[in-house]
């Protein structure tokens, strides 16, 4: 018994020293390469803690919009990317792994939605970021989580809407904001995954936490919740709440960077609706970057976000109409 825990100890030192090795190398080729580290707080704890800025899908816009490096490495998912390209066109965009996509984006094609939006000529398209650049090059603006309700409202009355790709978080912005809008059928599979039974009994072993959830949950989730709101605003409710125990509805990497801010607060993931390794809902494209694959694409300047200069003049547009509803 003595031998394995020896064995186990050494093993973990071994691993920390590896990713002290790791960090250190990404440290050194951010230098030479005058290179900024973005990540989106889904990220794990390792890229987090590296990560020069850590944000929800808005502030990394935004940082990449107003990024001065050489480089831009976005760690999170393709679409991110893609939109810190559009945003930033003469800068090097890098993304650790190009399989890094997201269930949203994929929900979506591009020659679907451009059907769609033939179909309905008189709507208003109102995509989220959770798009590819094609898709957004299709819509009128663009809107994230933290964002959409104020997107939605600046839109006249009298004009129809269309919201996509996601249904849920659609759900959510009619209820906010009573406008009648035509949702594309798609969702997160990581929101999806949350079970309004498992969260009860949750509660009912926890009575003093209480439910915060992103709206991309679905709706009998969202309904259970004590505030709702983007990753951004759910760090800052939890950071500014007096509360001390939380069950926290999204993607479980945001628990690392809320513990952070309050180590003395019980922070609970919420659970998913099928049973795995962690008993949380996790994202496994934005699991796939590691600090071994960020090392790497700054070593060899790969894999590199490239589009097409029309694609990234029409996919501006309604970026920039985002950008300055959110200044």
């Amino acid at each position: 018994m003595t031998s394995v825990s020896i064995d186990r100890n050494v093993s973990t030192i071994d691993q920390k020293d590896e990713d002290l090795a790791l960090v250190n190398e990404i440290l050194r080729l951010k230098a030479e390469r005058n290179a900024v580290i973005l990540a989106h707080y889904y990220q794990t704890a390792d890229i987090q803690d590296v990560a020069d800025h850590v944000g929800d899908s808005l502030e990394l816009a935004r940082w990449a919009a107003k990024a001065d490096a050489d480089t831009i490495v976005l760690c999170g998912v393709r679409f991110m990317a893609e939109t810190a390209k559009v945003l930033n066109p003469s800068k090097r965009v890098l993304l650790p792994d190009l399989e890094a996509g997201c269930s949203l984006e994929q929900s979506c094609p591009p020659q679907d939605f451009s059907a769609f939006r033939k179909a309905h000529p008189d709507h208003v398209a109102v995509t989220y970021v959770n798009c590819s650049a094609e898709v957004k090059a299709l819509s009128d603006i663009v809107c994230t989580s933290s964002n959409a309700e104020a997107v939605i409202r600046s839109i006249p009355t009298d004009t129809p809407i269309i919201f996509a790709p996601d249904r849920n978080l659609g759900r959510y912005l009619i209820k906010k904001t009573g406008r009648d809008m035509l949702l594309w059928d798609g969702a997160c599979v990581v929101h999806e995954a949350f079970a309004a039974d498992k969260l009860i009994r949750l509660v009912s072993e926890n009575p003093d936490a209480l439910i915060i959830a992103h709206p991309e949950s679905q709706t009998e989730v969202l309904e259970l919740a004590s505030f709702i709101g983007s990753t951004a605003a759910m760090l800052r409710h939890v950071t500014e709440s007096a509360h001390h125990t939380f069950i926290v509805a999204t993607e479980a990497g945001i628990l690392h960077r809320m513990q952070q801010a309050v180590p003395h607060k019980n922070l609970i993931p919420a659970p998913a609706r099928e049973d795995n390794t962690c008993a949380c809902s996790e994202c496994a494209f934005m699991k796939v970057n590691t600090l071994q694959k960020l090392r790497d694409c700054l070593l060899n300047n790969r894999p590199e976000i490239r589009l097409d200069p029309e694609l990234i003049r029409q996919a501006r547009v309604p970026l920039d109409r985002m950008l300055a509803l959110s200044a």
